[in-house]
């Protein structure tokens, strides 16, 4: 196969795959490998979905409805873009008996709309507006493996993790935030087997890129004197939009300019040394040489010296969601918090501030008992292996699935009544399990 996110090369038989495709997904649930012909797109998601504790023969779980889910979905952002997906993917989903489906940066459904007799058969399967559909909570699926991965997917028939949801085949691509590069959500096209075909995964990613680029346009414009903008979180590169360019920066730069945003004073080169490095041989040297090679990137007159600061105050997302968190306002320093801040950086100042972060504001969670935030962190990347947080969740939402998400992590940890270690995409901390 050329491309690997296709999920049938030109000539294959459909039929002949799916056969191969559910004897590969009965090997891997009951011996835990992968045989072949599993793309390898499909097999790293099939062990997200075993990690995350889903069972083949799970269910979606409906999160909102009603009132709630009209609120969230007024105020959702591609909320401004539901008309032009309407217009670009309705007719066909209608007169091909799919559906569109959108869905938010968290794997949950937005808007489900097609074919009557499609809709009837999916919502038998908990495929509605208000299920959460991320991978952490119905396994491989292609809105929820979209937003997992960051790009354009198709899932084919038995390459579904959950075993009801294999008679369908679908397409999903993620739309981004336009000014911030953020996840936003995904489009969906969902259907029959002739949605495997390669123009329909390229259909569905231009209309992702149509929404992008009408969001471009419906976004206000910048403030007069809006300054840079730094988004690290979540991200192991940060991203700098500084006068309308927009500057993807390396590891140590995004370390740099996170350290100079929260220290508006500057910092001397000892200082900066130490934050950088915990390799106490590294010379200053080496640090001048990188702060040389970022004052040529970002051009002049943002990067002073003596000591080193920033000319002009830059916004940081990680400082956006501390002064939420400061002002109490939890749901929105929760969608804020796009994941941890730049979770491959080993800097020490870094790793401090990294876990500093994300263990305020899974404290503030746990304490609100809000079902949405907590389900929210719970079915992130950084928080499908956090005890607390899974405990927090059952104790307010204790459907099924939580439950045995639960009950397979605490045997997974194999304490659970102790002290566990905590994965968080590059932060650790110790959980204090009933805390």
């Amino acid at each position: 196969m050329t491309d690997p996110w296709v999920a049938l090369e030109p000539g294959a038989d459909p039929a002949e795959r799916v056969r191969a495709l559910l004897r590969a997904h009965e090997t891997f649930t009951t011996a835990g490998t992968v045989p072949r012909p599993v793309r390898s797109v499909v097999a790293e998601s099939w062990r997200r979905s075993a990690r995350a504790g889903v069972g083949p023969d799970g269910t979606a779980s409906v999160e909102l409805t009603d009132d709630d889910l009209g609120a969230y979905r007024t105020e959702h952002p591609l909320a401004r873009v539901m008309p032009l997906f309407r217009e670009l993917l309705g007719t066909f989903a209608a007169d091909g008996e799919h559906l569109l489906a959108v869905c938010d940066a968290s794997g949950r459904l937005l808007w489900v709309e097609g074919h009557a007799a499609t809709r009837r058969r999916a919502d038998r399967m908990n495929f509605v507006p208000g299920a959460r559909w991320s991978e952490s909570a119905v396994g491989t699926n292609a809105p929820g493996t979209a937003v997992a991965v960051g790009r354009p997917v198709q899932v084919f028939a038995a390459e579904h993790f959950i075993r009801r949801v294999q008679p369908w085949t679908c397409a999903a691509a993620p739309v981004h935030d336009p000014r911030t590069g953020r996840v936003l959500g995904a489009v969906d096209i969902t259907g029959g087997d002739g949605l495997a075909h390669p123009h329909s995964l390229g259909f569905v990613h231009a209309v992702a890129r149509a929404a992008e680029a009408q969001l471009a346009l419906l976004a206000p414009p910048p403030a007069a004197g809006e300054g840079p903008l730094l988004s690290a979180l979540g991200r192991h590169e940060a991203e700098l939009v500084l006068g309308g360019r927009r500057i993807r920066l390396s590891r140590r730069h995004s370390e740099i300019l996170v350290l100079l945003s929260r220290h508006p004073e500057g910092l001397s080169g000892d200082e900066l040394l130490c934050s950088l490095y915990a390799d106490e041989s590294v010379t200053p040297v080496t640090l001048r040489a990188e702060l040389a090679r970022l004052r040529r990137l970002l051009g002049p007159g943002l990067l002073a010296s003596r000591p080193y600061r920033l000319a002009a105050a830059v916004e940081s997302d990680t400082v956006v969601v501390e002064r939420r968190l400061e002002t109490g306002a939890l749901t929105s320093a929760a969608k804020a918090y796009t994941g941890p801040l730049l979770p491959g950086s080993q800097a020490p100042a870094i790793v401090r501030l990294r876990e500093r972060l994300a263990g305020a504001l899974r404290t503030a969670l746990i304490a609100h008992r809000d079902p949405d935030l907590l389900a929210d962190w719970a079915h992130a990347p950084w928080g499908e292996d956090d005890l607390d947080v899974w405990r927090a969740l059952a104790a307010v939402r204790p459907t099924a699935p939580v439950r045995a998400r639960l009950a397979a992590l605490e045997a997974e940890l194999g304490v659970p009544g102790g002290r566990v270690p905590a994965r968080t995409c590059g932060a650790t901390y110790v959980q204090r399990p009933g805390a």
